[in-house]
């Protein structure tokens, strides 16, 4: 959300809003789709691929992933943060319980029910977001993959729970493409970051690289930065690429998403590559154009290949 916008629905569902009735189940999946169709930037499009009878479920996974990101970054105050994230994961036990009020649990009780989700996945982000607000910095890469453990692999744990598909071998080949995906971000999102105060980039691979604060502050991409993301876009690509016999294990209607999500992770490091790793002038980004080139690829090689194992 937006800050005017979250700040607007914390007061309506906040902590706050304690004596507000709980909504209906009908009236909490549509805040949850409004959500989730106002601000996820590929939701419109992701939307369409997922399968038609999990796209209310996909929607209130996202809206509590939308509202624990939120709270962790648009008060402008870690410890507020840190209230804010205690009492959501309160709000989490509570639906556990069977005592949902907020129109995300609403909603997310009924998914949870459905397809059997433990709270573990959804504690792990909490852990992430809260670790937001007391770290940024990471000595090293293992540092930087502990976080992802957090941040990132339970997302994708959260969709094979919904693909009914949940078990070892898809959990290891998932956690290893979002790993991926969180890294192309991380690279994307140098400057960005570098603007919030916080710099994931492995503060030992830095050194190793010849490349200070001081290198970032400047917002200039010498060559020894471009050799430091050249690197760590290598790893990135590397994690994705173990992940992509995980399109050929998901049931056929999960194909085409889940094909999307690493192709797209693929393009940001392409995208990376084309400004020749300059991060700090210019987000580099994937247009409309290319995501349906992407879309209508992915859909093609699949429907040739007969689903069978995809490549990148």
């Amino acid at each position: 959300m937006n800050n005017a916008t979250f700040q607007s629905d914390l007061e309506l569902y906040g902590p706050g809003a304690q004596g507000t009735a709980a909504p209906t189940l009908a009236e909490a999946r549509s805040y949850c789709r409004r959500l989730a169709g106002r601000h996820y930037e590929n939701f419109s499009v992701g939307g369409l691929i997922v399968p038609r009878t999990a796209r209310d479920h996909v929607a209130n996974v996202y809206a509590y992933c939308r509202w624990a990101d939120d709270l962790a970054d648009e008060t402008g105050d870690p410890i507020r943060s840190l209230e804010l994230l205690d009492w959501w994961q309160a709000e989490l036990e509570a639906c556990y319980e069977g005592q949902a009020r907020h129109p995300v649990f609403v909603a997310l009780r009924d998914t949870i029910r459905q397809f059997h989700i433990s709270r573990q996945p959804l504690l792990d982000l909490l852990t992430a977001f809260r670790q937001d607000q007391t770290i940024s910095r990471y000595e090293t890469f293992d540092d930087l993959l502990g976080y992802c453990r957090n941040s990132a692999n339970p997302v994708g744990q959260l969709v094979l729970c919904l693909a009914e598909c949940h078990e070892p071998e898809r959990i290891a080949l998932a956690d290893s493409i979002c790993t991926g995906l969180q890294l192309a971000n991380f690279w994307q999102d140098v400057a960005r970051d570098w603007k919030m105060g916080r710099v994931y980039l492995p503060t030992a691979d830095c050194r190793q690289f010849g490349v200070g604060e001081a290198c970032l502050d400047a917002g200039k991409c010498m060559d020894a930065f471009r050799d430091l993301l050249a690197y760590q876009v290598g790893r990135a690509e590397a994690y994705l690429q173990v992940g992509l016999p995980l399109i050929a294990k998901m049931p056929r209607p999960w194909q085409l998403s889940v094909a999307l999500f690493v192709q797209g992770g693929l393009e940001i490091l392409k995208a990376i590559r084309r400004q020749e790793y300059d991060v700090m002038s210019r987000r580099p980004t994937v247009s409309k154009w290319t995501k349906m080139r992407l879309l209508a690829g992915c859909w093609w090689r699949l429907r040739r290949s007969g689903f069978g194992e995809m490549t990148a």
